[in-house]
């Protein structure tokens, strides 16, 4: 993954009850890298996310992108 990271990041599922979010801050090094994340309608929520995290495509997807129809209403997602 580039550094430092992308500014745009979609959640694969709804965290703190979003999706879309921007990039804040970031820092660490190495394996110790992490990036702080605040959705787009809720700029004073922050969430602090792993690196390794980010790198996963089945949690996070770069950019900001549409979701499926179904994604909305599926009421078995976790929120963390």
């Amino acid at each position: 993954m580039r550094w430092p990271p992308n500014k745009t990041w979609t959640s694969t599922r709804k965290r703190k009850g979003y999706r879309h979010f921007e990039a804040k801050q970031f820092g660490g090094k190495g394996s110790e890298r992490w990036i702080e994340l605040c959705p787009v309608l809720q700029k004073e929520l922050r969430i602090k996310v792993p690196i390794a995290e980010l790198k996963n495509q089945d949690e996070w997807v770069s950019g900001w992108q549409q979701l499926p129809e179904d994604a909305f209403s599926n009421s078995n997602t976790t929120e963390t």
